[in-house]
């Protein structure tokens, strides 16, 4: 089961206004590229992956926007939460697509007609357009489904599995990528009918391992079975600068904001971590990492001068940066429970209060002093195109000051 074009989807449940008209979902700046896009938008070429300036030049007059990953995650949960509740096996492979295994269902009620009924019920429950297909494995049901897109419904019964495959071109093949689909058709294999006829022994020369799983997925062959759900493990946020960057304090302010956003979303799914990494790159491409492993915890106040340590101890060749991230690991279930030695009842309480209003007026509607300006200057480089990473003298003043002054109007 596939949700079609999720985010756009999404976006226009909360703006009818989008209805018929071509979106694109993705970074607004030039670096940026598409997530998403309607199915108007795909007809000028746009795809997902493709540079937003390159999308913007294929379609002009395509309503971009920023995307919210809270409102998405929200909708997915809610599509797996009714998957969940009548499906014996099932398994989320991404934000919008799910895999169901209902073998032995056809003996009781009727696997499509089971399969029909419960997509009847998840555009009823959320508004979204989804599509499914019924076949004998992961592979088949995938293929099948892009097929029948946008909101189709269809099955392939085992008989039919070959008659269904052969004419299809191998871009419908999952595994085959860009370089791979190259090579191929350079040996005049176009459709999926063709590679399944090549013979094994070839395709193990050719492509090594893989060679042999594509033979077997051409051929409708595709054992691997539907793993059943389990959450993921980790959380993270990375920010990638328009202009590369060496402005350390604006950086710590950065990181910062994205451990505040990060651990919001801890308490908001009832989680704790027990591990923090962060993450750079510099202009050259290089990566580094350093993590550390601390008390299951979900509090900001806890992680935040961790996270500006591991920063400031990982930052040390003074090159300018690409990119700066923040991930959370080591996640289980539970709620953060008062320390004694290091927090007081107020600091829960306020924590209490702050994450209420959160919930009520969105993630942004309480945030620390450096994130708010910080904000600002994500808005102002979206919209001029140039990196506003620190701010002035004057503006760091205020800054401070909204921060020794932060905790008491919050305790009000």
């Amino acid at each position: 089961m596939d949700l079609d074009t999720f985010f756009v989807s999404v976006e226009r449940l909360m703006n009818s206004g989008l209805n018929g008209k071509p979106v694109i979902i993705g970074g607004l700046s030039d670096r940026g590229v598409v997530s998403s896009c309607s199915y108007e938008a795909r007809r000028f070429g746009v795809h997902s992956a493709m540079p937003m300036k390159m999308a913007r030049a294929l379609c002009s007059e395509a309503v971009v926007i920023r995307g919210d990953m809270d409102a998405y995650t929200r909708f997915s949960r809610m599509v797996t939460e009714i998957i969940a509740e009548r499906a014996p096996v099932y398994e989320k492979a991404s934000i919008d697509e799910h895999y169901l295994d209902i073998t032995g269902m056809d003996r009781f009620f009727g696997c499509m007609q089971w399969t029909r009924e419960l997509r009847q019920r998840i555009m009823k429950e959320t508004g979204l357009p989804i599509s499914c297909g019924l076949s004998v494995n992961k592979t088949v049901s995938k293929i099948a489904t892009g097929e029948v897109k946008p909101n189709g419904e269809i099955e392939i019964p085992g008989l039919q599995v070959k008659d269904f495959l052969s004419p299809l071109s191998i871009r419908k093949m999952p595994m085959i990528g860009n370089q791979t689909f190259h090579l191929l058709r350079s040996m005049g294999i176009s459709t999926i009918g063709i590679l399944g006829q090549i013979p094994p022994e070839m395709m193990e020369s050719l492509l090594g391992k893989n060679g042999i799983v594509i033979w077997k997925k051409a051929n409708g062959i595709d054992p691997t079975p539907v793993m059943q759900y389990s959450e993921r493990k980790s959380i993270g946020s990375e920010r990638t600068f328009q202009q590369d960057t060496m402005h350390v304090e604006g950086l710590r302010d950065l990181i910062t904001s994205m451990v505040e956003k990060l651990a919001f979303q801890l308490r908001r799914e009832e989680k704790l971590t027990s591990c923090i990494t962060v993450k750079i790159r510099y202009s050259n491409f290089d990566t580094h990492t350093l993590q550390k492993r601390v008390p299951y915890t979900s509090f900001d106040h806890v992680l935040i001068p961790i996270a500006r340590e591991l920063f400031d101890r990982l930052y040390q060749r003074r090159m300018l940066i690409r990119l700066v991230g923040v991930r959370f690991s080591g996640l289980i279930r539970g709620v953060q429970q008062l320390n004694m030695f290091e927090d007081t009842s107020e600091m829960v309480r306020l924590y209490q209060a702050v994450d209420k209003l959160r919930r009520r007026y969105g993630p942004d509607a309480v945030k620390r002093a450096s994130g708010i300006q910080l904000r600002d200057l994500e808005e102002h480089e979206e919209a001029t195109g140039q990196q506003q990473a620190v701010p002035s003298p004057e503006q760091r003043q205020q800054i401070d000051n909204l921060k020794n002054r932060r905790w008491r109007y919050w305790y009000r």
